[in-house]
Parts: structure tokens; C-alpha cells; sequence
């Protein structure tokens, strides 16, 4: 009887941080756990959460997770969390000290870009990102736009 495999399994996504690559330029990441209350996994399991606004930041050797938003659980009672608590992550102390001393340097910044699970548990990955000025911006925009084109171009040449 083979490994049966259990909901949760795997790397399922439960939500994307879509702006953070327009507008950073990524240059590393790196996988953190979090902390998380009995709720808001609740919440997690049922795919609600937004990293729209959130950004990773390390104070006291600790690493955190700040301005997240995972909505109250639906069924929960008075105990339910707050939706946009600092919730701790979960990394190895050299991992944490690389991190502090990246974000230290003037425009750098620890991005949240996706929170999944991964064998059962939830995980944020973390991009170690620069801002891009609008200039940059625009450029991956014309770059996209590009891109598009030439898919266009090709899957109308292999039509006729």
C-alpha cells in the first residue's frame, strides 16, 4: 500500500503578491514559516488572505511579518484574531541575520510574494527586492507588452 497523500500536501497556493515583482526587482528568496493562531489557519485553509500591502522586517533578531491581512475566520467566536496583526516568521538565525543586514542597505527590502502550504504547513517566500524607479516601471511594461505580441504573432502563424 503506497503513501497516501493528505490535504495540504504540496505546495498550494493561497495567495500571490502580484505587484511585488512590477514593482521590486527580486534578487534572492528565501522560504519562512509562520506563526500562526488556531483561526487564522482556518481562515488560511479556506483561502483567504491578501499580501497587498505587507513587508517582512527584522527587529530584536526576530523576523516579521507586517501588515498582512488574513480575515477573521467566519465561524470563529470573540477569540478570533485581528486580521492585520504582525505574525512572527519562522528562520534559522544566520538566515535572519543575512536578511537584517540586506534590509539594512538604503532601498533594499524584504517582500512577501507568495504564502502556500507545503506539506501541511503554511510558508511565506520572502523576495529580497530593490525598488524600481518608474522608469524601470515602464520598461517591464513595454517588455510585457512585447512578449505578448510576439505570442500573438506566433500562434497567428501557426493557425495559417
Amino acid at each position: 500500500m503506497g503513501k497516501r497523500k493528505r490535504a495540504g500536501d504540496g505546495a498550494d497556493t493561497i495567495a500571490v503578491n502580484r505587484r511585488a515583482r512590477f514593482d521590486y526587482e527580486i534578487h534572492d528568496t528565501v522560504e519562512a514559516g509562520l506563526v500562526l493562531t488556531g483561526t487564522e489557519v482556518k481562515s488560511l485553509r479556506a483561502g483567504k488572505a491578501s499580501l497587498q500591502e505587507a513587508f517582512a522586517t527584522i527587529r530584536g533578531g526576530e523576523a516579521w511579518l507586517v501588515q498582512a491581512h488574513i480575515p477573521e475566520y467566519e465561524f470563529g467566536n470573540r477569540a478570533n484574531h485581528d486580521p492585520t496583526r504582525q505574525r512572527k516568521l519562522l528562520l534559522h538565525a544566520d538566515e535572519i541575520a543575512e536578511l537584517e543586514r540586506f534590509a539594512a542597505e538604503q532601498g533594499r527590502t524584504l517582500v512577501p510574494l507568495k504564502l502556500y502550504w507545503k506539506d501541511g504547513r503554511a510558508k511565506l517566500l520572502i523576495g529580497l527586492g530593490t525598488g524600481k524607479a518608474r522608469h524601470d516601471k515602464r520598461a517591464t511594461m513595454a517588455k510585457r507588452d512585447a512578449d505578448r505580441e510576439i505570442q500573438r504573432a506566433l500562434a497567428a502563424r501557426q493557425r495559417g
